[in-house]
């Protein structure tokens, strides 16, 4: 049975596949950067109230599959988790700075979820490591 959310006048179930990468998909995201991106990124979910069902981080990419209530949108979203990540990492390591003129890409690539089954897209997401 599918679970939905709600707000004040939307009943929704809004999933999105979301890919993201470092300017010139430098192999930066390693390491403790990685481990202080997750805990952003968590941070950022739950100010914006955005669920993150899964995340992987790659050197070179971030995977989310996030669950986002359409008033704010995805475009919102990604725009906040890149802003915000980009600004305190880059803060909090310096050598980001050095390699990078910024830290993400302007682009990213998204995908809703519907026609897929959410289990193959976890274990997808799950598997990224291991390919």
């Amino acid at each position: 049975m599918q679970e939905f959310k709600s707000n004040n006048n939307v009943v929704y179930s809004c999933k999105y596949h979301v890919i993201f990468c470092p300017k010139y998909r430098r192999p930066v995201l390693v390491k403790t950067i990685a481990s202080r991106l997750k805990e952003l990124l968590a941070q950022i979910a739950i100010d914006i109230k955005v669920e993150i069902i899964e995340m992987e981080i790659m050197p070179d990419h971030v995977h989310l599959l996030v669950e986002v209530d359409p008033q704010f949108g995805i475009h919102r979203v990604v725009k906040r988790f890149k802003g915000a990540t980009s600004r305190y990492l880059r803060l909090e390591f310096p050598e980001l700075k050095s390699r990078l003129p910024t830290l993400w890409t302007n682009s990213y690539f998204v995908s809703t979820v519907g026609g897929a089954p959410l289990e193959a897209v976890k274990m997808y997401i799950q598997n990224q490591k291991e390919t």
